[in-house]
């Protein structure tokens, strides 16, 4: 396991210096730091289940995920995602986590509450732990910027929402798989198996375990897409619980797992045939 570990590394770090040499040789490297990470992919699912209530048809949710707030993501550009957002008219809205790259060393924190609690949603607003959000001292930063802005942050828990005509989905989320204290039991047990259910968890490897819960869609961030991919190869690497499922959709036993690729950057300020994402999801009940 180590050897085949090492030579994967090895391998990877390989890549790593051919793309740096790639991009310097093509002229690339403006296109990777400055154009695509300021580029957006809005990206339609029609979701149908069965188990979808008929009073939920139509109903919009909107996941984004993985800002990383930083240098290399400013305000200014979260102030226009929350604009874009807005213009889509969510109605549930999904933050999968990540949202400062460095909660302890990103002096405008105070600043972000403002800005997202003005992202607007009809039935509601969730979010859940990410790494970089337990990183760095940031556990009580992220817990305090969230429910400032309205979001109902899930650690561990199950939240039934419920319609005017009395119809009703359930969401779950659990806590960080790398720095926080998932527990998988205590929060997909308590799912009740006749109603749709939707799992957040970060880190997509989560459907590892997941799957043997009556969950029926997971979404998840924490890949971006690895960021940087080359043609015909993908991504370069990816991070700790991202490595089975990286990017879009998968059919996992019984549910469904999507993996937004994210809106930030983290390690390298690079983003290379791997744009950023939004998904918008519209809900349909009928055959899966």
């Amino acid at each position: 396991m180590t050897k085949t570990y090492s030579r994967r590394s090895f391998l990877k770090g390989i890549l790593s210096l051919s793309f740096a040499g790639l991009l310097t040789a093509a002229g690339g490297y403006s296109y990777a730091r400055f154009i695509e990470p300021s580029l957006l992919d809005i990206t339609p699912i029609t979701f149908t289940h069965p188990k979808i209530p008929a009073g939920f048809n139509g109903l919009k949710i909107v996941q984004f995920s993985d800002t990383h707030l930083s240098e290399f993501y400013p305000l200014s550009r979260l102030e226009k995602i929350v604009a874009k957002i807005n213009d889509l008219g969510p109605d549930l809205l999904i933050f999968t986590g990540d949202l400062i790259d460095k909660p302890n060393q990103y002096r405008a924190y105070k600043q972000v509450a403002p800005v997202l609690r003005t992202l607007s949603a009809s039935v509601g607003k969730f979010a859940i732990y990410g790494n970089h959000d337990h990183g760095g001292y940031g556990t009580d930063i992220y817990k305090d910027i969230m429910e400032e802005s309205g979001f109902n942050l899930l650690k561990n828990e199950v939240k039934r929402i419920t319609l005017r005509d009395g119809s009703m989905i359930q969401i779950a989320g659990i806590d960080d798989l790398m720095l926080g204290l998932p527990n998988y039991e205590k929060t997909l047990g308590k799912l009740n198996e006749g109603l749709f259910s939707i799992l957040l968890a970060h880190e997509p490897d989560a459907a590892i375990q997941s799957k043997h819960y009556p969950v029926d869609l997971q979404l998840s961030g924490h890949s971006h897409g690895g960021q940087i991919q080359l043609p015909f190869y993908g991504p370069l690497i990816t991070p700790p619980f991202a490595s089975v499922y990286t990017e879009g959709m998968y059919d996992v036993n019984q549910m469904k797992v999507y993996v937004n690729r994210g809106l930030g950057m983290t390690r390298l300020p690079f983003r290379f045939f791997c744009k950023p994402e939004i998904t918008v999801f519209t809900l349909q009940k009928g055959k899966n």
